[in-house]
């Protein structure tokens, strides 16, 4: 039994549960970033989905210890990976936990998606009415660029081969090269270290609109922050490089600030953030 999906269909949107039991859409994984929004590039990002028969099969295992390889530069390469088999979440969880993965693994145990892109094994064999070894490189649109049919072994992907996949569809995005970062309209909100090189000018010597809040919350890990405006019930988007200095700026969340206001095509960004 062979898959009914060929290279250029569209994968299915599936919700499954993850490992954790949550609710998860394949969608979730491949949407451009709250910054990349900001920016205006909404290429979005790709995606590998890799169904495995299970904990038990040693094929399996030995192509996720090269997975756990590299899943660290998928993070580096805004790149996402999901596994999907039969197994429930908690026998996930498990199965997730001794390899030393962080990607999500999500559980078919009605083998909904499974038999709905007919790769149900229904040999007589140990593998019986478990997902066949496929992986699909999908595009963030969740268009198929590339299947792999791991039936035996050799046919199932190279971490090699998944590079110049991931490339291929990295290059197609509109802010792929340098100088889609090099425009005025994006330093307004991704603000170059060197703006800052003389100190922060007065709040408003510019021209801009002067606002002032609390820090709503910001992530240590994007860089990207919320401040609740004064009066107003929106949330005004920063990057650190808003906060003038050098090297890596933070805010507390429940910080009293105050800020420029800058007018951009999606919306309202904050600049020149300083402490009041």
């Amino acid at each position: 039994m062979t898959t009914t999906l060929q290279v250029g269909d569209r994968f299915p949107n599936v919700t499954l549960p993850n490992h954790q039991q949550e609710a998860t859409t394949l969608s979730q994984f491949t949407q451009p970033g709250l910054m990349d929004q900001k920016l205006g590039f909404l290429d979005g990002y790709p995606l590998i989905v890799v169904f495995y028969r299970g904990f038990f099969c040693p094929r399996d295992r030995q192509q996720f210890r090269q997975l756990v390889q590299f899943q660290d530069e998928l993070v580096v390469n805004y790149s996402k990976l999901v596994a999907i088999s039969a197994d429930p979440p908690l026998v996930q969880a498990a199965f997730r936990a001794g390899l030393g993965a962080q990607w999500q693994f999500l559980a078919d145990e009605q083998r909904t998606v499974i038999k709905q892109i007919n790769i149900l094994d229904e040999t007589e064999g140990e593998y019986a009415y478990r997902a066949q070894p496929y992986t699909f490189v999908l595009r963030s649109d969740l268009s198929i660029y590339k299947i792999y049919n791991g039936w035996f072994f050799v046919g199932r992907p190279t971490l090699e081969e998944l590079r110049h996949d991931l490339r291929t569809l990295m290059e197609a995005r509109s802010d792929y090269r340098y100088e889609a970062y090099n425009t005025p309209a994006v330093q307004q909100i991704r603000i170059p270290q060197q703006a800052w090189a003389e100190g922060a000018p007065s709040l408003g010597a510019n021209g801009l609109p002067i606002g002032q809040g609390i820090v709503r919350w910001f992530d240590l890990q994007s860089g990207n922050g919320a401040i609740a405006r004064d009066g107003m019930e929106d949330e005004i988007f920063f990057n650190f490089t808003a906060i003038p200095g050098e090297g890596y700026r933070t805010l507390k969340p429940g910080q009293r600030v105050k800020f420029e206001l800058v007018e951009s095509n999606t919306g309202l960004t904050a600049r020149n953030i300083q402490t009041a």
